[in-house]
């Protein structure tokens, strides 16, 4: 079977005593890039909130693993410190706190909680400056109150420059494609794709095949009331687009 870098068994989980995930299992090896596809409300959000140990989702049964270690029980920044990321559909606005400054608390956060020693003040600029030229990320972007009066583009630039920074073992990224022109779309993908290594895993939840197009998966998977009803190859994709979910939600009914 070979060693699974996140593996989901059995998951139940519940958001206002409302089950949306129902027994839900599915692994990802080192170097995959697993995408998750399902109608809306299929519980595709909910997974991932759940997965990050966002307070509220209330797990019910079965476990997460990150590299053989359970996720069950960590706190949220507990699971990041692990080499969790999440990638949020709609990026949260922080009034009052630069970019930088955000940035560079993130970063020495993780590291403190790993036992590393804090990023020096040059040695924290200089990583920022090179991947935030490649993201197309302009200085002035990283003087700004983070994410306030950004576009929806920029938002989501600035969230792949946080995964650069961060190097996760594995990044979930939740519709991160919604709002996007190609252009961001691209720059998004180009992100992720300069992230794609043996050692490091993605999730990658997406309504849309077009997002696919940009950061080719190994394997995909429809999620469809609170499960995974069907696995396959990047080709599974294709066919969503052509056919829709209409098979998929009366088979889970």
């Amino acid at each position: 079977m070979g060693y699974k870098m996140l593996s989901i068994n059995d998951l139940h989980a519940n958001v206002d005593d409302k089950k949306i995930i129902k027994g839900l299992s599915l692994n990802v090896k080192p170097g995959e890039v697993a995408a998750i596809m399902g109608p809306n409300g299929a519980g595709k959000s909910t997974l991932s909130y759940v997965l990050a140990g966002r307070e509220g989702y209330d797990v019910t049964g079965g476990d997460v693993t990150l590299g053989g270690e359970s996720l069950m029980g960590l706190e949220a920044n507990e699971r990041a410190a692990k080499g969790l990321f999440l990638a949020f559909q709609y990026p949260l606005e922080i009034p009052g706190v630069t970019t930088m400054t955000f940035l560079k608390a993130a970063m020495n956060a993780q590291r403190k909680q790993r036992g590393e020693e804090e990023l020096s003040t040059p040695d924290f600029m200089k990583r920022v400056r090179v991947a935030a030229d490649k993201l197309g990320i302009k200085q002035d972007m990283l003087r700004r109150p983070l994410n306030v009066g950004f576009s929806g583009g920029e938002k989501k630039r600035m969230e792949v420059l946080q995964m650069v920074l961060l190097e996760p073992k594995f990044a979930i990224l939740d519709e991160t494609d919604s709002g996007l022109d190609i252009d961001a779309l691209r720059i998004v993908a180009e992100g992720v794709n300069a992230l794609r290594s043996p050692d490091r895993g993605f999730l990658v939840i997406t309504h849309y095949q077009r997002l696919l197009d940009y950061i080719k998966p190994d394997t995909v998977h429809v999620l469809a009331d609170g499960r995974i009803v069907k696995s396959g190859g990047p080709e599974l994709a294709l066919e969503l687009e052509k056919n829709g979910y209409r098979d998929y939600v009366a088979h889970a009914a």
